[in-house]
């Protein structure tokens, strides 16, 4: 999110902005609940994201539930189609592998069945990511299995304002939404604007202006592009980062203009490359501009490895500054 100079912010870590986005749309519609394992006080959930809301609403609207998957999101999707507008924690995004019945049969499908007349307005909420020393089945990013199911909108912010923008933006839409929250990033502060402003969905950003190379991507990954872009500046190459944020829906015009100006690409996100969201970035761009381009398209991403524990090798799977900054090396060749 681009804030305007005239738009009064604060400084909040990325789970500050989510939890006040959180209490903004739970003080605007009554109809908006919470529910998830752990999520009432005191804890207010793993990384204390949601801390304060029960306190505040109530267990009614902040609801813990048992340790399974598949009864929250079969209880947040009868609630939607019942004319509420829950809001699931799934804490783990590993775990939507035991929900996924629920959210690709049901949530994503549910409208597309009955004509149009059955809206299912349900965010889930997911932690997602490597970086913490969680282990394989803790820190994977999955957000490709979900973009490939009709139906569904997926988000991934960058930064803190984005988060807090683009989740009361999924809250409030009438289609089935998966936020994706990295768990590195919820420590991670910026300006955020206050009260309800919202970022919309499929809309990307231009993070960073550049001429010579346009590097694409989402999430945490975004600041390590912005990071290898100003140390390429110094070198004499002008880099445009664009933060995608959404991926679904996905703003296919600023990312082919971008693509067209400096016609190089770098493609960035954590997930593992094979079968990655960027590989259908790269097919947009190739099958757009193909012989315009000046170079491959390259992606930096995770390596084709369980995210492993000891803090070295996770932090080698990891995609960083120095694998974008070879990227860019070769896209210049």
């Amino acid at each position: 999110m681009t804030v305007d100079q005239t738009t009064k912010v604060e400084q909040l870590a990325t789970r500050e902005a989510i939890n006040q986005a959180l209490d903004i749309a739970m003080e605007l519609d009554p109809s908006v609940f919470l529910l998830g394992e752990d999520i009432a006080d005191p804890g207010g959930g793993v990384y204390q994201v949601t801390k304060g809301l029960s306190s505040k609403y109530g267990l009614d609207r902040v609801r813990p539930t048992p340790i399974s998957e598949q009864a929250i999101a079969g209880a947040a999707i009868g609630a939607a189609v019942a004319g509420m507008r829950p809001v699931a924690e799934i804490m783990i995004m590993n775990f939507f592998a035991v929900c996924l019945d629920q959210i690709v049969n049901h949530a994503a499908k549910l409208r597309y069945m009955s004509g149009g007349q059955t809206n299912v307005p349900v965010t889930f909420r997911c932690s997602a990511g490597g970086g913490m020393q969680f282990g394989a089945q803790h820190s994977d990013m999955l957000e490709a299995w979900l973009t490939h199911v009709p139906g569904l909108k997926v988000v991934v912010p960058s930064t803190p304002a984005d988060a807090k923008g683009l989740l009361l933006s999924c809250i409030f839409d009438d289609d089935p939404c998966v936020f994706v929250e990295q768990v590195f990033g919820y420590f991670m502060t910026g300006d955020v604007p206050v009260g309800d402003v919202r970022v919309p969905l499929g809309k990307a950003e231009v993070r960073r202006d550049g001429s010579d190379v346009t590097i694409m991507g989402y999430g945490r990954q975004l600041n390590d592009a912005i990071s290898a872009a100003e140390a390429l500046a110094g070198q004499g190459t002008s880099v445009e980062v664009i933060d995608v944020r959404s991926l679904v829906p996905l703003d296919t015009e600023t990312l082919l203009a971008s693509a067209a100006k400096t016609k190089r690409v770098v493609i960035v996100h954590e997930a593992v490359e094979r079968s990655g969201f960027g590989a259908e970035l790269a097919a947009l761009v190739a099958g757009e501009l193909g012989g315009g381009l000046h170079g491959p398209i390259v992606r930096v991403a995770g390596k084709n490895t369980p995210v492993p524990f000891a803090s070295s090798l996770e932090w080698a799977y990891l995609p960083g500054v120095p694998d974008i900054l070879a990227a860019v090396e070769r896209v210049n060749a």
